[in-house]
């Protein structure tokens, strides 16, 4: 098994699909159940900076992936968004796109996950930090400021992404 990285961070055991140029891995901390992250191999942090065969392989992977994602998640529309750069709220200089199933009132106001993405809450590379620290000093460590959303063990992340893995080899894309 090849290392695949999500910028600094191992994330192999997270990759529930690959293709050509993108794979698809389980989120740390979800802003809701389903929360997923597709990304190109490459370690670039801005869409320009992207071939155009990584483009496309980008959104044919977030096309296939959606689309199994609402399904076991029993979505009834998707969000799709990708935070390009530091100030558009990217926290991991690697380009990745999110896919966020949505039901009828999954949040008080629908449009509430563009502030949740771009909140300290979603903070990814904070996320993989605490999970480091609690797999590495143990649960209570890590001085946290969003307690509501502790990130997922290791096992919890491994459980989703081979039950996914088992869905999208299933799939007729």
């Amino acid at each position: 098994m090849s290392i695949i990285y999500f910028g600094s961070f191992v994330v192999t055991r997270q990759v529930f699909y690959k293709s050509r140029h993108s794979f698809a891995l389980v989120n740390v901390k979800p802003l809701l159940p389903g929360h997923v992250l597709v990304c190109p191999y490459r370690v670039v942090p801005r869409v320009k900076d992207l071939s155009a065969d990584e483009i496309a392989d980008l959104f044919l992977t977030v096309q296939k992936v959606s689309e199994v994602i609402e399904d076991v998640y029993k979505g009834q529309s998707l969000n799709i968004a990708i935070q390009d750069g530091p100030l558009a709220g990217q926290s991991v200089p690697h380009v990745h796109c999110h896919i966020i199933p949505r039901k009828l009132d999954d949040l008080p106001n629908v449009d509430d996950v563009y502030q949740l993405l771009n909140s300290k809450d979603a903070d990814i590379e904070l996320s993989f930090q605490q999970l480091k620290s609690m797999n590495t000093v143990g649960l209570s460590s890590p001085d946290l400021s969003d307690l509501e959303r502790m990130p997922r063990t290791e096992k919890e992340m491994w459980a989703e992404a081979e039950m996914l893995q088992a869905k999208m080899s299933k799939s007729n894309l």
